[in-house]
């Protein structure tokens, strides 16, 4: 494990949107030890112009801890010099945020990975379910965890027992 540079970070779950400028500008203002970003932000999807909106359940409270587990994981395996992640719930429509995670470090590596460690995680194990809103249909459906997604979350098991 990496002696990290932060012991805080942010996580958000919330029904409104999110300024990816405005809350990388929070991490890095009057900061000189910032030498990468490293943002992503998922979206919906319109799934071919089908889908009307994706809708996003969550315990309030269990949502927050669960992924501030796997936030203090990320920051004790990577020298990051800051860390936000957001978690939109509701009901999303096509092109709009969903998520966004903004790891910062003084090289980008470790700003690479611990987003990307994150993102794995917030997919298959953060208390979120979706449920997806056709347009031609008069009652939504529930999205079934992916297998690839599993099989991307468990390479970080396997980095670590190496």
């Amino acid at each position: 494990m990496s002696n990290s540079t932060i012991t805080e970070f942010t996580v958000r779950v919330q029904a409104e949107d999110f300024d990816v400028l405005a809350e990388t500008e929070i991490l890095t203002k009057g900061r000189k030890d910032v030498g990468a970003i490293v943002t992503f932000t998922g979206l919906c999807r319109d799934e071919g112009g089908t889908l009307e909106a994706l809708e996003l359940e969550h315990y309030p409270g269990m949502a927050e801890a669960q992924i501030s587990k796997f936030a203090q994981q990320a920051v004790e395996r990577w020298p990051l010099t800051g860390l936000t992640i957001i978690h939109r719930f509701g009901k999303i429509p096509p092109g709009d945020n969903i998520v966004l995670v903004i790891a910062t470090s003084s090289h980008r590596r470790a700003a690479f990975e611990a987003s990307d460690f994150l993102m794995d995680f917030l997919k298959t194990q953060a208390p979120f379910w979706k449920k997806e809103h056709l347009k031609e249909a008069s009652e939504g459906t529930w999205v079934e965890a992916k297998a690839v997604d599993d099989a991307d979350a468990a390479r970080w098991d396997e980095q670590k027992t190496k």
